[in-house]
């Protein structure tokens, strides 16, 4: 018995160690998971097929799952914007699986303010762009990035001096005095332009832009010049990231005005009777005097992590710019740090921002020069004559008694300060916490500081005539900016069946307190505290205007709700709906109403398309929708106010007078714009070919201007009120197309162009009962607003050669025999536009294994530039006193009393805007580089143009003075070396 027993436990134990053994020789199956440029793609699943096992990707895009007995498995692989894969994998043995980019991008999110929706479920125009997208190199602002990037946003650098943003215009210019640049959204955080200073540019994880009303309508009285929503990089749970990018680049200048040098002036000098103590004997080339080579540098140093319900992400960032005009740098750090926490069983995220920048600049004068000449310094280069020399034999630096308020641009250059700094901070906090299924309630907080400082110093020694008259001038400004918001939501998403519903209800509360002051002194002993001791000036010297401050506040209420709603995902309707309340608005209309609906249809969903190749995606749109622009509304302009107007002497003392300077409008009102939207997106060619094309009608109602009005009844000779009209229509198309699509390779040929037409339906009205007939009212150097016509459209005397004299005659078109130069003489003709008619962009791109390439060609045209620079150094009775270009001579004007279309050129271009090349190294056998990449890049490479200035891209934003040029700071080319490094 006890054999048998010991034989059974025998087996038993026998039985047991074979299963065990059996289910411990498990197979290891492991690979890693890239994109289409061979970069790590962590967060991806793979799930073997047939069963309910699935693991992800780590932060190196490895992976590793364990099967028992199994010699290969058959898995599929998903991540957010990639085609699915399907892979055979065998034991033991590593495979890499390559991802292709999804054209469909299904499951694309795009954030659409206070929310998101996929991708293909918009209904609005709307222009989403992933970090991959965003341009290359030495970027200094975020704008620059979207450079040539989507159809209807026209973003323009206008020169290159350190610190100074480009433009942007959202379809076109949507006031006049109102404000045209788009509210901006950084991770929920609501502000101006400047807000961008505070994103590290290899920070940004999306940007999306919304650019008609359907979409805007949801930021009610802000959001009529469009809106630009950044999304900052976040850290997935569970990995682990340390990153460094770098981008160092040379930058030189692209252009210069050719000017005669010391023989050619001195041989025209002659010809024209100049005397010879007018030639002071040297020979100085004050354009190398002034500029130099510059230097732009980008370091980022990023980290994070998270576990436990538990993510951060954190990074130091330095821009770094030494301008190519001596003197003149910028220099912006910032640090920002990002956390979200889960609780409650996940049902409560917690999600925090903080955010800190300093910038501090240096720039050059912006405005110097004799009176005969004001412009920035650069400009004053082509003013002064080569045969002036720098220094004086005493080593003082040089200047010409004989010449009206001669200055010397070097000795400006390096006496005069002119420093500019910030410092930014904001945070938010945001609270979501799941109710029940489908209902989330939302609190979003968030708070922005700013502190300023600029201090100016022009010196007696800067030759500058001002300065030496008042023995030195300092002058401090500081201005704090203080901006605080808070949301309460409601949000519902629920499937019912066939319906699908995302409600959103929200109450919102804007404060906004801004304040400042200024100080100057004059009668300096010495320079050296510069602006930085007031006190040490002459105080008998102080005068009117020496001293100034101020405080003002502004506050906004809004109640808004959107519902997104689809049907069988094919039929999709989106409806908005915002109420504001404005302090800055007149107290017969502080509330505003801003509506919008949109709809799409997906045919590609429809049963009678189902069998059809052609088109595998194919969806229309139509949206209508109003917002409102209070830009340009300060806290006051709707009240009378009172201004200070001197003193005066009475009853033996010295009073102080005062004035209206303002006169009350209790009608003031934000600027409505009703913008109509039709567009179609579009996939074919086998998902090769992917395109939208929007058409879009928009006028701008209500628009604010500042109008001449009578005295009496009126105080005050002008008031700010809501008379005009703009109307803008436009015409966007997109095209992306995979020319070359296989496992190593890809090329794809992408591009977009837009055609736009404004024009001011109307300037006239009635204000208070008084009506105004307002036309032709100048906008620039021979630029006016006229009704029926483009904003800023040239009509302008025609030239018609010279007299005897070498004076410039002009055409008298009514043949008076009198040369009327008044606003609306007959005598002038209409010579085009300051604003362009069409912009275009061609955006290639090109990979093979681990190599990369793209380039970004854009341009514009339709459009004319006032040169005024070219006018004021082309006649030669200024040759005595100041130098003159070389294209002068062969026109030999000695002189004119016109602004002739002489100057008017054509302001078209195309320009190689950015030439990039990446390589990204394999560092599977680097210990602890998980990911290596190393690039060039060229940018302003090639400027086609008929245009004669040193750059034809200007200020374009429509406001006064906009298609002129005045001088600018040069364009650079750059080339740059990039580095981006991601540890283990």
């Amino acid at each position: 018995m006890n054999k048998v027993y010991l034989f059974k436990y025998g087996l038993t134990m026998l039985f047991l160690t074979f299963v065990i053994t059996a289910f411990a020789q498990k197979s290891a199956f492991i690979g890693k998971v890239v994109d289409e440029l061979n970069g790590p793609l962590p967060g991806a699943t793979i799930r073997i097929k047939g069963a309910n096992t699935s693991t992800v990707t780590d932060n190196d895009g490895l992976f590793s799952l364990q099967q028992t007995g199994a010699k290969s498995l058959t898995v599929t692989i998903t991540f957010v914007g990639y085609v699915t894969a399907e892979r055979v994998i065998n034991a033991n043995q590593p495979l890499t699986i390559k991802l292709i980019p999804n054209s469909k991008s299904l499951a694309d999110v795009v954030v659409i303010g206070y929310g998101s929706v996929r991708k293909t479920d918009l209904t609005g125009a709307v222009t989403n762009l992933g970090a991959k997208d965003l341009n290359p190199g030495p970027i200094t602002n975020p704008l620059q990035q979207l450079t040539g990037k989507a159809a209807g946003v026209s973003v323009t650098q206008t020169g290159s001096e350190p610190g100074t943003a480009p433009s942007v215009r959202i379809r076109g210019i949507t006031s006049l005095i109102g404000g045209n640049d788009p509210l901006v959204v950084v991770d929920g955080v609501q502000g101006n332009m400047d807000l961008l200073k505070q994103v590290p540019p290899s920070e940004i994880e999306s940007v999306d832009v919304l650019k008609d009303a359907s979409a805007t309508a949801i930021y009610g009285s802000r959001g009529a010049p469009g809106v630009i929503i950044i999304t900052t990089k976040k850290n997935k749970n569970g990995t682990s990231t340390v990153e460094y990018n770098e981008n160092s680049s040379l930058d030189v200048i692209s252009k210069r005005l050719p000017t005669l040098n010391a023989d050619q002036w001195w041989q025209q000098a002659q010809i024209y009777g100049v005397p010879a103590s007018a030639n002071h004997g040297s020979n100085t080339d004050w354009y190398n005097l002034l500029t130099r080579n510059g230097v732009t540098q980008n370091h980022t140093l990023s980290f994070g992590g998270g576990a436990n319900g538990f993510n951060y992400r954190a990074s130091i960032s330095a821009i770094l710019q030494n301008g190519i005009v001596i003197k003149s740098n910028y220099k912006n750090y910032i640090g920002r740090i990002q956390a979200t926490q889960k609780a409650l069983d996940d049902k409560l995220t917690l999600t925090m921002n903080l955010n800190n920048g300093i910038d501090n600049a240096n720039y050059s004068p912006p405005s110097i020069g004799r009176a005969a000449f004001t412009s920035n310094l650069f400009s004053n280069i082509y003013v002064t004559r080569p045969t002036d020399p720098v220094y004086n034999t005493d080593g003082t630096y040089y200047t010409d008694p004989n010449v009206f308020q001669y200055i010397n641009p070097y000795a400006v250059a390096q006496t005069v300060v002119n420093n500019v700094k910030n410092n930014n901070l904001f945070g938010s906090l945001r609270a979501d916490i799941e109710l029940t299924k489908g209902l989330t309630a939302g609190w979003f907080g968030s708070w922005r500081k700013v502190d300023g400082n600029t201090g100016y110093y022009l010196p007696a020694e800067s030759t500058v005539a001002s300065a030496i008259d008042n023995q030195g001038i300092a002058n401090i400004s500081n201005y704090h900016q203080d901006e605080r918001l808070m949301d309460i939501s409601l949000n519902y998403k629920k499937d019912f069946g066939i319906h699908h519903l995302d409600a959103i209800a929200v109450y919102e509360w804007q404060g906004q307190t801004y304040n400042g002051n200024f100080a100057q002194a004059k009668g300096f002993i010495n320079d050296i505290a510069t602006y930085n001791a007031l006190q040490l000036g002459d105080l008998s010297k102080v005068t009117p205007g020496d001293m100034s401050s101020y405080k003002n506040d502004r506050k906004l209420v809004s109640y808004l709700g959107r519902v997104n709603y689809s049907y069988q995902n094919k039929y999709l309707l989106t409806a908005s709906y915002r109420r504001d309340g404005s302090s800055v608005f007149g107290v017969n209309n502080k509330w505003g109403n801003f509506p919008s609906a949109s709809v799409a249809w997906r045919l590609t969903e429809e049963s009678f398309l189902k069998d059809q190749h052609v088109f595998s995606n194919l969806k229309l749109r139509g949206g209508w929708g109003i917002t409102g622009n209070q830009q340009g509304l300060a806290p006051q302009n709707s009240l009378q106010l009172v201004g200070y107007a001197g003193v005066t002497y009475f009853g033996g003392q010295q009073i102080t007078n005062f004035v209206i300077s303002q006169n009350a409008n209790p009608d003031l009102k934000w600027e409505t714009r009703k913008q109509t939207n039709i567009g179609l997106d579009f996939t074919t060619l086998n998902d090769r070919l992917n395109g939208s094309i929007d058409a879009y009608t928009a006028t701008t109602d209500n628009l604010l201007f500042n109008y001449t009005v009578p005295q009496p009844p009126y105080p005050y000779p002008s008031i700010a009120a809501n008379v005009g009209s703009l109307l803008n229509r436009g015409l966007e198309l997109t095209l992306s197309y995979q020319l070359i699509k296989t496992k190593n390779t890809s090329l794809i040929l992408a591009g977009n162009g837009s055609l736009l037409k404004n024009k001011v339906l109307n300037l006239s009205g009635s204000i208070g009962g008084v009506p105004l007939n307002t036309d032709f009212v100048g906008w620039g150097s021979n630029s006016f607003l006229i009704k029926g016509k483009p904003i800023g459209t040239f009509y302008i005397l025609k030239h018609a050669g010279k007299d005897a004299a070498n004076a410039e005659t002009v055409v008298d078109q009514n043949k008076d025999g009198v040369i009327d130069q008044g606003n609306q003489s007959a005598d002038r003709v209409y010579e085009g536009q300051a604003t362009p008619k069409y912009t275009y962009a061609f955006t290639p791109s090109f990979s093979y294994k681990n190599f990369d390439a793209s380039m970004v060609w854009r341009g514009s045209g339709g459009n004319k530039i006032y040169h005024q620079i070219r006018s004021q150094l082309s006649y030669f009775e200024n040759l005595g006193k100041a130098n003159v270009l070389q294209s002068a001579v062969p026109m030999g004007l000695y002189t004119s009393q016109y602004g002739s279309d002489l100057w008017l050129e054509s302001g078209s271009f195309l320009r190689w805007e950015n030439l990039s090349f990446g390589y990204r190294f394999n560092t599977a056998n680097i210990k602890y580089i998980s990911s290596l990449r190393v690039s060039l890049t060229g940018t302003n490479l090639l400027v086609i143009t008929k245009y004669s200035g040193i750059d034809p891209e200007l200020n374009v934003s429509g406001g006064n003075g906009s298609g002129g040029d005045y001088g600018i700071y040069p364009r650079t080319r750059t080339f740059s070396f990039g580095l981006n490094v991601v540890l283990k």
